[in-house]
């Protein structure tokens, strides 16, 4: 076939072109005509449908994302936020983290094991972008029901990849969730997080200026693999009664990675760049188009000079390929020679492929033939904006009625003991060792907290003990009952959780996991969900530096729940101050702070007994929960509390048994006054936790507690080797450790 140059564009404007077949509407191929003034080349073509995709230009979205901006906090730590690779925070001591959460959902049907190593790949090349070493990931997930047997396909090759690829790299995975539910059934979400640090001086942005300054790939031959790869692949639904694009998934080589991140820190030291990008989603079209736009000037590329593994790829192909390992930087010509000399010391392959320009197109050549001329921000930041329509669902209203309180409850304290061990033994309720264990947490040295803790902590000085601390949270039960409410629960667990190690909430990144856009009840969900995270996080305080939007997650007509997923990111001054979960010591107090009501919409224990989704989820107050916080993080820094465990799915008793578990100390617990032991045990109210107090230290605790207003009740004591609800029942901790610690090895069995 012969190449389809810029003049022959011109020349042959009737020229058939698979614009349909590479995802575009046809308003958007005539959209594209009228902004080149004539059809674009093939080349022209595949840039466009991969950056105007939906999982690259956020098309549905982007009138709803604006809200982070407009309701921004004041007076925050952000540095950096929304539109580059990763927001920026600083967290004192001269020190800024960049951290970020992405999704690999569609890649990871399809190929588990390479679609979630891929993920963490790409998250880390995001992070290395902005001038910060990586120092850890995180990876929530969510997979369809526990014992389903494609279940036994995907969650294994997606944990294989996550630890397969993060251990290589000498990352440690320091958080997450494992979530099991039917909805996921066609489409699991594999999000994956990473946390990086670095002086504020060595923050580097995704721009190419200067004329004359050189444009190095560098990094991983080009292939075939993941052509079109999530670009393509996340923009689209599944769907079994019709061809859908699947295209082949990204190949991950964490050990070229790693050279590639080591290699990329010398050059930072040497202050080399002026600008660099990663190629991840969308590939070299995206890294082109996106740091010339960024940028003062044009960009001139010779994709032939591009280092291949397959020599008989199309320019199309190379421009649209998403092979792993890859980074583009923008060099000035007396910084060359330095820039290739440290690439060849870590054996990683650097070209010279083209130069920043005068002008403002993008141009790439083939063999002396150009193939691309286009305005590099119409193809990187001026896609189509849709304002799609959004309707509450019709179905809304009876879900809300069907009232989770009106559910048979145990009338015995037998049946009481029996529903707890159902719960705590239940997948989503059950241990996660069998995942986490086959994830390095501990390497480098300075993980002072990781799973099943509240949150993840990492020490970023070794002289100062100045750490960061990040949790990741979303109920997609909460948010199918009210997205508005369900996305700030989402935020304020996050928030808790992070509180309860002891470390400051700072700032937040999501990844919004949802339908099909094109259905006005997802759409509605959707705007409802992001509205929420918009409010909550301008009442909190934490900004929101950046993020994902992964739509299309629905097979058919068949929706995921909406799953927004908040990450929030933490600053404690002294990690030896940090909190842990575990109820370590005999004879310490435990108080129940906060106030709890009869709330079991979404809750762990009518999805266990009752597989029954129903009602209003819990009410959200983030000014208690603010409160709390404070609370939880006075109490640490103060030596106050021994430990802490925030309060969400499973309520009381789940925090109990994992505390107790952790610990390897039992508890008595006396039920509050004014509480039935149902409702005690079982309530998800948020604003919540329980804390172990020494005796020396309680007066003082519960008088900081009185003097700002949080309820703060005593409700036992560490003891034993058994969780005892006086009045009740008793259960050791060797059959609690049993029911926990076996379900999810028998269902992966």
């Amino acid at each position: 076939m012969s190449l389809d140059t810029v003049k022959n564009a011109t020349e042959t404007p009737d020229a058939s072109q698979p614009w349909k077949e590479l995802g575009l509407k046809e308003d958007e191929y005539a959209r594209i005509r009228e902004i080149l003034g004539r059809r674009p080349t093939g080349a022209e073509l595949a840039m466009y449908s991969v950056m105007w995709s939906e999982h690259c230009s956020y098309k549905s979205s982007k009138v709803h994302l604006k809200q982070f901006g407009e309701k921004a906090p004041e007076n925050t730590a952000m540095l950096v936020g929304i539109g580059e690779n990763a927001g920026v925070v600083d967290v004192g001591q001269g020190y800024a983290v960049t951290f970020k959460v992405e999704s690999h959902n569609h890649p990871s049907y399809i190929e588990p094991y390479q679609g979630a190593a891929t993920g963490i790949g790409g998250i880390v090349r995001d992070i290395l972008a902005m001038g910060a070493r990586p120092v850890a990931v995180v990876d929530p997930l969510r997979f369809g029901a526990a014992d389903h047997p494609d279940t036994k396909r995907v969650l294994p090759g997606v944990v294989a990849g996550i630890g397969g690829y993060g251990n290589c790299l000498g990352l440690p995975n320091i958080g997450g969730e494992v979530v099991f539910d039917a909805c996921y059934q066609g489409n699991p979400l594999v999000n994956a997080g990473c946390i990086g640090v670095m002086k504020h001086e060595d923050i580097h942005l995704a721009k190419a200026s200067g004329p004359g300054n050189k444009v190095i790939l560098y990094g991983a031959r080009t292939g075939g693999d993941g052509i079109g790869g999530v670009s393509v692949l996340a923009s689209e639904t599944f769907d079994d009664s019709k061809p859908t694009k699947r295209p082949a998934v990204q190949v991950g080589d964490p050990f070229q990675e790693k050279l590639l991140i080591e290699c990329t820190l010398e050059i930072f030291k040497e202050k080399l760049v002026a600008g660099i990008q990663d190629l991840g989603g969308a590939g070299l079209s995206c890294a082109t188009s996106e740091l010339a736009s960024a940028g003062s000037g044009g960009m001139r590329v010779e994709l032939d000079t591009v280092p291949l593994r397959d020599a008989t790829l199309s320019p199309e192909e190379i421009l649209m390929s998403e092979s792993q390992e890859r980074m583009c930087a923008i060099v000035e010509p007396q910084h060359v020679d330095r820039f290739l000399e440290i690439c060849e010391k870590w054996d990683v392959i650097a070209t010279v492929i083209g130069e920043v320009t005068e002008g403002e197109r993008l141009e790439i050549f083939w063999h002396g033939e150009q193939i691309v001329d286009v305005p590099p921000g119409t193809v990187a930041h001026e896609g189509p904006v849709y304002n799609r329509p959004y309707a509450r669902p019709e179905w809304q209203d009876a879900l809300q009625a069907d009232d989770a309180g009106k559910l048979p409850r145990p009338q015995t304290s037998e049946e009481l003991r029996a529903q707890v061990l159902a719960l705590v033994s239940s997948p989503n309720q059950a241990s996660k060792s069998w995942v986490t264990d086959q994830y390095d947490r501990f390497v480098q040295g300075n993980t002072v907290l990781s799973q099943p803790e509240d949150a993840g902590m990492v020490r970023i000085d070794e002289d100062t003990n100045l750490g960061v601390a990040m949790a990741t949270d979303g109920n997609g039960r909460f948010a199918k009952l009210d997205p508005y409410t369900g996305a700030q629960l989402a935020l304020a667990e996050a928030y808790r959780n992070v509180a309860a190690t002891g470390a400051k909430p700072l700032a937040i990144s999501d990844c919004l996991n949802f339908g099909s856009p094109e259905d006005p009840g997802v759409m509605w969900q959707f705007a409802e969900a992001t509205r929420g995270l918009a409010d909550g996080c301008l009442e909190l305080g934490t900004p929101v530096t950046g993020g994902n939007v992964s739509l299309y997650n629905q097979t058919g007509d068949i929706a995921i729940h909406p799953t927004p997923v908040v990450a929030v990111l933490g600053v404690i001054d002294d990690v030896n101050r940090r909190t842990p979960m575990a109820f370590a010591e005999a004879g310490q107090l435990l108080y129940l702070l906060g106030d709890t009501a009869a709330e079991f919409g979404g809750s762990a224990w009518s999805q266990v007994v009752h597989d029954h989704l129903g009602g209003m989820p819990p009410k959200v107050d983030l000014g208690r929960e603010k409160l709390l916080g404070e609370i939880l993080i006075s109490g640490s820094r103060d030596g106050m509390i021994d430990a802490a465990h925030d309060l969400s799915d499973g309520g009381v008793i789940q925090a109990l048994t994992e505390s107790c578990l952790r610990g390897g100390n039992g508890a008595r617990i006396v039920v509050p006054e004014g509480l039935d032991a149902f409702t005690f045990l079982f309530s998800e109210s948020a604003g919540r936790a329980i804390v172990s107090v020494p005796r020396s230290e309680e007066l003082r605790f519960t008088d900081m507690c009185g003097a700002r207003g949080l309820p703060a009740t005593r409700i036992g004591v560490v003891d034993g080797e058994e969780i005892e609800i006086q009045g009740e029942f008793t259960l050791p901790l060797a059959e609690l450790r049993e029911a926990h610690e076996a379900t999810i090895p028998a269902l992966l069995a």
